[in-house]
């Protein structure tokens, strides 16, 4: 959550700001600020509301400054004012930061502040952490001058913090220098020629540079126009050699071009991400699948006795479908927990546990301190993320990239069906180490190389789902029931629903309705059933029945060319006929294209819905 642009340069630092915190705009917030040198100290902008609020602010005071940092806001201690917008300033105005993050122990070091003299004009634990360094910054006993006093300063009171924090900071008296710093929340380093960028996402950068340093945990960086340093948060402050990684993305893959928006866009792309996810990863022979970046052979892989998935969210249903896919092709345990609850619980796990962790962005925090709690038992952990240089990528034992490209809008599209696909790959890996047979595997390979194309037939229905949206938009309760692997994908397509046009919805095994959900059924609750053919199929037929007995609605997704009552559903969409281990990706298109436009009817703002955020990095 949150976002976070610094920019030190020739150019106009307030421009490059603005530009920064509208590609981060799909992290949610609810204010937004700009802090930017002049003549007589730091000057902020801050508002509530978007980005465009502040950019008129800026607009209007037309700062020549070529340093500054910015920051968008999610609330968390304090309300939703501007007095509690980021930046903040010191008490003495000499000290300003931006922080992601939340400082734990912040009351206590108030109290000691204002005993110190220190005044407070906000109820953030960011004020604090500006006064905290203003105090270090002007004690008699700090040593040092320049830089090398304001990096101290940070650093004596980021050992006093208990929390977590993404931080950059600036002082009234270094006009050339920002000082960085992270703990449980991302931060990187745009590097330039002759300017150099922070931030809290490489989204941030895209279009200025390609050379991006990712900071781990427990370290400070320190930039200039023409250089940066990093050290560590400990005493000694040791020297960290940086690793400069290039991100591949370009400009327009994150613009919204002739979309109305992200989200629309992004299910559009799925064609192109699910072909970027499958490029490479399969044998000569085109009978398993090959991930380069697992670094685990096939012989420690057959000593695995039971998998766990750890996730959240959108990731934790591609967990669940992995689950399915797996247990049925590899023949191999799988438990999937939700990655919040995991590090809580004594969970008793076999000694041949292999963990996986999924999360897009590769900072989700909760995810994270699973993958954490996993290694600190000595399991192996590997991972699956969008996120190139994450820091779930870099403290993973191996994994597997993505590539969907940048996903913006908040409501995860064409990564999770990125992730259904590498689940349903792993699960082929899996089994041709085991008991599938040679040709078994090459018809799953056959399978998922055609998902592409199918998923553009369904994608071409678009215009009969919007229709269908139409009829269904004002509703404000829905149910999702699918069997088998279709399960995960009921309870994702509610999700998506009540993500980004508020309604509520629930997601639910088809044969549990009458164990209770069917007391929901009447004309003011449709259903959308997932019925695709297969061994469940007439099963699921009941339930439909079950259903319109009692005057409810039924959007029934089905397999074209298969026998469904032409009368047995209110609304009908046909998905293509194919190999199970694809069917759960195909099935979630048209809940995607559903969920969109029954949003767009309502008015709603669909990239960024109320109170969410795209990478949650607080617990």
């Amino acid at each position: 959550m949150c976002g976070i642009v610094g920019y030190i340069g020739k150019q106009k630092a307030s421009a490059i700001l603005v530009e920064g915190l509208k590609r981060l705009e799909y992290r949610g917030y609810d204010s937004a600020g700009v802090a930017v040198m002049n003549g007589n100290g730091i000057e902020v902008m801050k508002k509530t509301g978007r980005v465009e609020n502040v950019a008129a602010l800026v607009n209007q005071r037309n700062s020549s400054s070529n340093i500054g940092i910015s920051h968008t806001r999610w609330a968390t201690h304090g309300g939703v004012t501007d007095a509690n917008a980021h930046p903040h300033l010191s008490c003495d105005g000499r000290i300003c930061i931006v922080h992601n993050g939340v400082i734990e122990n912040h009351e206590a070091l108030r109290r000691f502040l204002e005993g110190e003299g220190m005044t407070f004009s906000s109820q953030t634990d960011t004020e604090v952490l500006s006064n905290l360094v203003a105090y270090h910054y002007g004690s008699e006993t700090l040593t040092g001058e320049g830089a090398e006093r304001l990096i101290s300063a940070v650093r004596l009171s980021l050992r006093l913090v208990e929390g977590t924090y993404g931080i950059a900071v600036m002082s009234t008296d270094l006009p050339g220098d920002i000082v960085g710093a992270r703990k449980g929340s991302p931060l990187c380093l745009g590097i330039g020629h002759g300017e150099n960028l922070l931030a809290s996402d490489v989204s941030a950068f895209v279009g200025r540079t390609q050379n991006v340093v990712y900071l781990d945990d427990g370290q400070i960086c320190h930039l200039t126009a023409d250089d940066f340093t990093i050290t560590t948060v400990s005493e000694a402050g040791e020297a960290i050699d940086p690793v400069i990684n290039q991100i591949d993305w370009k400009i327009e893959q994150a613009e919204l071009g002739a979309f109305s928006h992200y989200m629309e866009k992004e299910i559009f792309e799925q064609p192109i991400a699910l072909e970027n996810a499958m490029r490479g990863r399969f044998s000569d022979d085109e009978s398993t699948s090959k991930f380069g970046g697992l670094n685990i052979d096939a012989r420690e892989f057959r000593h695995v006795d039971r998998i766990v998935f750890l996730a959240c969210g959108t990731a934790w249903h591609a967990c669940l479908v992995a689950e399915y896919l797996i247990e049925k092709y590899a023949r191999i345990p799988v438990e999937v927990e939700y990655a919040s609850e995991f590090r809580y619980r004594n969970a008793p796990l076999d000694k041949n546990t292999l963990v996986f962790v999924i999360s897009q962005s590769g900072e989700t925090l909760d995810t994270l301190e699973a993958l954490r709690e996993a290694k600190r038992k000595g399991y192996r952990v590997l991972g699956i993320t969008n996120g190139v240089g994450s820091t779930i990528a870099r403290e993973t034992d191996g994994g597997v990239y993505q590539h969907s490209g940048p996903e913006i809008g908040v409501a995860s599209t064409k990564a999770f069906t990125s992730q259904v696909l590498i689940a349903g790959m792993l699960a082929l890996h899996l089994g041709r180490m085991r008991d599938l047979s040679f040709s078994d595997g090459r018809e799953m390979v056959k399978a998922f190389r055609s998902v592409p194309g199918l998923v553009s037939q369904v994608l071409g229905q678009a215009e009969k789902i919007k229709e269908i949206a139409a009829r269904y938009t004002n509703y404000d309760d829905f149910l999702f029931l699918g069997r088998q692997s279709m399960f995960p994908i009921a309870l994702e397509g509610a999700l998506k629903l009540k993500e980004i046009s508020y309604i509520h919805a629930e997601g639910y095994p088809a044969a549990e309705m009458k164990h209770g959900p069917i007391a929901l059924i009447s004309e003011d609750c449709p259903s959308v059933v997932l019925s695709p053919h297969g061994d469940t199929f007439s099963k699921v037929l009941s339930n439909i029945q079950e259903t319109r007995a009692r005057k409810g609605s039924v959007i029934a997704i089905t397999s074209a060319g298969k026998d469904f009552p032409e009368e047995g559903a209110d609304e009908i969409i046909h998905i293509p006929q194919a190999h199970d281990c694809i069917m759960p990706i195909l099935a979630t298109i048209p809940m995607q294209l559903l969920a969109y436009y029954i949003a767009v009817n309502r008015g709603c703002d669909v990239d960024k819905p109320r109170n969410l955020a795209k990478s949650v990095t607080v617990e």
